[in-house]
């Protein structure tokens, strides 16, 4: 069978996107990469049909386009993925392969296509609730709409967490972010803050998520600890 590749616009990929999404049942990381212009999107034909698409970015620079991060097909073409995959590595000249696990068409590809594989971060989605409490503890929302880190952790008047949501992943999924002041670390305000921060995610409508370095086993504990699970790892790999 002929397939075709060719480079195209952004908005000659949106149907096979909305597609991809609403299979997709976890936040998916790469998707503010097209609204922020750091993709070369590609698009997979065959007699003239579109049947999937696939992006490509930069590892270390933005600016390059050395990494394949998506790679979408319907379902009646998945059977010639790795043949698709191979024609897409050597028309787009990516020497790398970036995925999450969870993704399971394109960490599949990469597990039979690259070498030197390695974990770089853990994805985490939500798994229970939990009821932490610290005596005097108060979890504030800043009254600046223009302040990043718009939620903290305040104990006696000081400030001994900051945090927030970094809202450009694909809906409902947001992200949360958080710092503890080191003198105020390994006391459960850090635990305290991610239980806080979840709880509003699900009031603005949306459902938590996170990651954190494979090697931060403080951030892992804590994220286990505040009731999120892992659900993945972000795999990059050098294509053969």
């Amino acid at each position: 069978m002929e397939f075709d590749i060719v480079k195209v616009q952004g908005v000659d990929i949106e149907s096979h996107r909305r597609l991809f999404l609403a299979e997709t049942k976890f936040q998916f990381i790469y998707n503010k990469c097209h609204d922020a212009g750091w993709v070369d999107v590609y698009l997979f034909k065959f007699n003239e049909i579109s049947i999937g698409y696939g992006s490509v970015w930069g590892k270390d620079k933005r600016e390059n386009r050395d990494t394949i991060c998506e790679f979408f097909l319907d379902q009646p073409f998945r059977k010639y993925a790795r043949y698709i995959f191979d024609q897409f590595i050597k028309i787009s000249c990516a020497g790398f392969v970036e995925c999450q696990t969870n993704d399971t068409l394109l960490a599949s590809m990469a597990l039979e296509s690259a070498k030197n594989i390695n974990a770089e971060a853990i994805l985490f989605e939500t798994a229970f609730e939990t009821a932490f409490t610290i005596p005097g503890a108060q979890f504030i929302k800043s009254l600046s709409s223009e302040d990043w880190n718009a939620y903290s952790i305040q104990k006696d008047g000081e400030i001994v967490a900051r945090g927030g949501f970094i809202w450009n992943y694909n809906f409902p999924y947001i992200d949360i972010y958080y710092e503890v002041k080191e003198n105020f670390r390994n006391m459960g305000y850090g635990t305290l803050f991610m239980q806080e921060l979840k709880r509003e995610a699900y009031r603005l409508n949306r459902i938590p998520a996170a990651r954190c370095n494979v090697k931060n086993q403080a951030s892992k504990a804590l994220l286990l600890k505040a009731g999120m699970r892992i659900c993945g790892y972000i795999i990059i790999g050098e294509l053969i």
